[in-house]
């Protein structure tokens, strides 16, 4: 696969193509998602009130909800997910490429993290509540606001959070890994976190149920979320899903923010070729 991509113009979702079965399908998979996802966010909510006073930016209670919501959510989904590689232990961030908005159900799943994510996302309906809710950080691409920014995300890396984030800055359709944007390791060379940091690459690998597209669970360009969903959860048998994680790298030993992001993006590009040839086979 090529490292530059432009979106093409293959981005609709075709939902006349489910049927009466298809559309039964999403409803029964649909419903217990949403009681799952939106009965923990209550408890969630409720173990805040206590968690918040007490630990301030510390949150030793409610990841674990999270991790389980993502979890139980690909269960009822009937989407078999499995983790290759060893998490890291050390203070510092997660990367990964980003092909899906099932890309948060499955990073989440694996480890317990905080995304970083546009500013935009706080204001979608439904997703914007649960993305304030479970700690994400919000960036604007302002350049008066930068600093306020870099001081928020190193405030959180010093309380000890894995923050993640996708550094190519689109998704994709999931057959590709685009180059790696340096601009938000930065954060890790300060004076203060430069000798204690590391970033782990993680590639998030997708295989489509059978007969269907290799793109199926890439959602990318103009495509609409909800006939997404539909479409995701009204197949007969589900795909599945992989997360890799590869050696970590310590900050400290990077020449640069450039050069910590290109080995980056080589580690999870490395692992993302291996998931497409095992797609092939």
């Amino acid at each position: 696969m090529t490292p530059t991509w432009a979106p093409d113009d293959d981005d609709i979702v075709d939902l006349s193509t489910i049927g009466l079965m298809g559309w039964l399908r999403f409803v029964m998979r649909a419903v217990p998602i949403l009681v799952l996802v939106f009965g923990c966010l209550i408890l969630l909510l409720l173990l805040r009130l206590i968690e918040r006073p007490i630990f301030g930016l510390g949150r030793p209670m409610t990841p674990f909800i999270t991790q389980f919501v993502c979890r139980n959510a690909f269960r009822l989904m009937g989407m078999p997910f499995s983790i290759k590689g060893t998490q890291m232990n050390h203070a510092g961030a997660v990367v990964a490429n980003h092909s899906s908005w099932l890309d948060i159900f499955a990073l989440n799943a694996a480890k317990r993290v905080y995304f970083v994510s546009k500013s935009e996302v706080a204001r979608w309906p439904g997703i914007g509540v649960l993305a304030k809710a479970t700690g994400t950080v919000f960036i604007e691409r302002n350049p008066r606001k930068a600093r306020a920014q870099k001081e928020v995300f190193e405030a959180r890396l010093k309380a000890g959070h894995k923050l993640l984030f996708f550094p190519e800055g689109t998704s994709t359709d999931g057959r590709r890994v685009l180059p790696f944007k340096s601009t938000l390791f930065a954060a890790f060379f300060t004076p203060e976190l430069k000798d204690i940091l590391w970033v782990q690459p993680v590639t998030v690998n997708y295989f489509a149920p059978s007969g269907e597209g290799a793109r199926f669970y890439g959602w990318w360009g103009a495509m609409d979320f909800f006939p997404h969903l539909i479409k995701t959860l009204a197949v007969r048998k589900a795909g599945k899903v992989e997360v890799i994680y590869h050696p970590p790298l310590r900050v400290a030993e990077a020449d640069s923010r450039k050069s910590i992001a290109l080995a980056c993006e080589i580690a999870v590009r490395n692992g993302h070729h291996i998931g497409l040839n095992e797609a092939v086979d």
